[in-house]
């Protein structure tokens, strides 16, 4: 069997894409939310909104947790890990779309108290900014959440399920469970604990989010151009990198060297947060039950080595979603490896639920009736 060889750090940063890596896309509001006053605040998280359409979505997630333990290269997502789908539904579609993305405690601009984190008061966090934005309106708030993000999404419909418009919850899980053997489990452990450089760490996570033939793969980012409004091209413009993989390395890179807004403290809060969710079977049901079944989604993939299938699965039969999708072949990060399958998903799923509730005739109207 053939080994693939990955570039370095070193390789990756000389790249003429790298400085290129994270996308200038410029928000319609942005902030510092002081939250938790009456939790053990207060917490600035911070926040934007990008696009000004009256459909409201909220996206968010961490992309690296695994059920032993992250693989070794940040648990926690910037606000920038989302930039696909931020182009796609805040900028080119902006007048249809409200995105909010925002830095959960711990993690990018947000403040990061050494507390005890969970995900019942990261929901919390949200459900303040979501309240200081005035999107308060009765099934007003399409949620997806990717990995710890669909934890956190869990939490604030139930938090809100008066609320939610519709539901998705990605590559996630009600509770994590060791699912692999005694053998495995021992040598996930073993292999967490071992001290690993920056390009270890990058090769070792890229290979639990992504297939490897993904990572090989010539880069798939469709990069803005002059059509994306409120968007900054550089001179000579977004470039493309060779592989997918470098592309992922270039954004982790990045991220890592951003010292005060990615700390081991942070990240290590947010990991215990992620290891302590549960929900439970009746929570579920009820969930299900107040939102509309029809309004949610779950999907999983097959391939997934940070959050094993059966996770999904287990979620699927708990919830009894309206769409449950187990995609053979797919890994932990739909938004960056299918990203336009991904986002058609999304806008489909988020139609249906405004025409459950009224305000959305069918998938071709761009109209929107309140």
């Amino acid at each position: 069997m053939t080994t693939t060889i990955f570039p370095s750090v070193a390789e990756v940063t000389k790249s003429p894409a790298f400085p290129t890596a994270i996308w200038q896309l410029e928000p319609h509001e942005s902030g510092l939310l002081p939250v938790a006053s009456e939790r053990g605040g207060p917490v600035n998280i911070s926040w934007e909104v990008h696009g000004d359409g009256p459909m409201k979505l909220i996206v968010g997630g961490s992309e690296n947790l695994h059920e032993e333990v992250d693989k070794g290269c940040g648990l926690g997502f910037f606000k920038t890990a989302y930039q696909r789908q931020t182009m796609y539904f805040g900028h080119v579609r902006g007048s249809q779309y409200s995105v909010l993305i925002l830095d959960n405690r711990g993690m990018g601009g947000s403040d990061k108290p050494l507390m005890r984190y969970s995900t019942s008061e990261m929901a919390r966090d949200i459900l303040e900014v979501v309240d200081h934005l005035g999107w308060t309106a009765p099934q007003q708030l399409n949620v997806c959440g990717i990995s710890m993000g669909g934890m956190i999404a869990q939490e604030l419909a139930c938090l809100v399920p008066e609320r939610i418009s519709s539901l998705s919850l990605i590559c996630t899980a009600a509770c994590i469970e060791n699912t692999s053997s005694f053998t495995e489990n021992m040598v996930n452990r073993i292999t967490m604990l071992l001290p690993k450089s920056l390009d270890r760490s990058i090769q070792y996570a890229a290979g639990a989010i992504f297939p490897t033939r993904y990572l090989a793969e010539p880069d798939s980012a469709i990069v803005p151009d002059e059509s994306v409004p409120r968007c900054k091209i550089p001179s000579g413009g977004y470039l493309k990198f060779k592989t997918n993989f470098e592309r992922f390395a270039a954004q982790e890179i990045t991220k890592q060297r951003d010292t005060s807004g990615f700390t081991k403290s942070g990240f290590l809060l947010q990991l215990i947060a992620a290891g302590w969710h549960y929900k439970s079977p009746e929570q579920l049901k009820e969930l299900g039950d107040k939102i509309g079944r029809q309004r949610i989604l779950v999907l999983h993939g097959t391939d997934d080595g940070m959050i094993s299938t059966p996770h999904g699965r287990k979620l699927i039969e708990q919830l009894q979603p309206g769409q449950a999708l187990i995609v053979d072949g797919l890994g932990h990060a739909p938004i960056n490896e299918r990203t336009q399958w991904f986002n058609e998903l999304l806008e489909t799923h988020c139609s249906l639920a405004e025409r459950l509730s009224g305000r959305k005739k069918n998938d071709k109207d761009t109209g929107y009736r309140a």
